[in-house]
């Protein structure tokens, strides 16, 4: 079948874009598809394998069973209301670990902070190991406040999520420094989710209550381990926060504007360096998206980038300090 003859005129991924959107390699896909059928991926005219949308959310859930021990062979067959039901609450079971600290939620939205709070001040704990340690309503108090939060989890709320929303999103959630983040909203486009889910942030469509978000906190505290080979490119892990900024650009600019105290150029170079990364950061994390494998390059351009400017700006902490100049 061609791609004129395709039954539905949604958006079809090629292969190393499931792999990445799924964590099935593309060797395993194609084991997956010739013994067992897990899906019938359309061809293009010159034979390239083209899967669905839906054939993407199958394959996630099939990969999740899969990795919670279902054998293959077991789960291959079943349909997707099945997978969705077989599937409900894996990953998500509490890793019983007392010496591990709780894990900080951080809520910024216009109901949840209502739901999760007592007499205007957070819950304590929201289940065992979990903390609810801010909830806003207002973001101007978030971004006052967050500084001191030191979360693990921050949960978002959108009453739309919209594709020219998402850079904006992604900006909080690098402010905040959290490990995860979770989007919860009410209606979507789904490029938008796609988005998003490239630079692992996950998307739920409300409702989501206490006893949901301490199972989200259960799953990222089990996750505390190595990320799994398929979440690192080329040496980028690309579930790892991003990087908060150190300098912004007005102190960068000063920086570079400073008289050294001995006959050195590297502040006021390191500073032009360091702002040339922020601007390229901010252009890939804002790169229109053609299909999936362009979300997962840019996102994969995105962090790197973050990280060369983390460790940049490492350097010109060292260089302000040896070279006493006052910010």
């Amino acid at each position: 079948m061609t791609e004129t003859e395709q039954p539905f005129n949604g958006q079809t991924y090629r292969i190393g874009a499931v792999a990445r959107l799924t964590g099935i390699s593309p060797d395993t896909l194609r084991v997956w598809e010739r013994r067992y059928a897990v899906v019938e991926p359309l061809r293009s005219e010159a034979g390239t394998r083209l899967y669905s949308a839906e054939d993407v959310g199958r394959l996630t859930l099939i990969k999740r069973l899969v990795d919670n021990g279902d054998a293959i062979s077991h789960v291959a067959a079943l349909t997707l209301v099945q997978l969705q039901e077989r599937s409900r609450g894996l990953d998500l079971m509490p890793i019983a670990d007392a010496e591990r600290p709780p894990c900080r939620v951080v809520v910024l939205g216009p109901t949840l902070p209502t739901l999760l709070t007592q007499d205007g001040a957070p819950m304590a704990m929201l289940g065992e190991g979990v903390e609810l340690v801010g909830a806003f309503e207002d973001e101007h108090r978030f971004h006052a406040a967050m500084a001191d939060l030191k979360a693990d989890l921050l949960v978002l709320e959108r009453a739309t999520l919209q594709l020219d929303r998402v850079a904006q999103i992604t900006d909080l959630f690098t402010a905040a420094g959290a490990a995860r983040g979770l989007v919860v909203y009410g209606f979507a486009a789904r490029a938008a989710v796609e988005r998003l889910a490239s630079q692992r942030i996950v998307a739920k469509r409300a409702p989501v209550d206490a006893d949901e978000l301490a199972r989200w906190c259960a799953a990222l505290r089990g996750s505390e381990r190595a990320p799994p080979p398929e979440a690192i490119l080329d040496g980028v892990d690309l579930a790892a926060p991003i990087p908060r900024r150190r300098y912004d650009s007005a102190t960068l600019a000063r920086i570079a504007t400073a008289s050294p105290a001995i006959r050195c150029e590297c502040p006021h170079h390191l500073a032009q360096l360091i702002s040339s990364l922020v601007a390229f950061e901010q252009y890939s994390r804002e790169c229109e998206h053609r299909n999936a494998d362009d979300a997962a390059l840019h996102a994969f351009l995105h962090r790197a980038t973050a990280r060369a400017r983390a460790t940049m700006e490492a350097a010109l902490v060292r260089v302000v300090e040896a070279e006493g100049i006052e910010l």
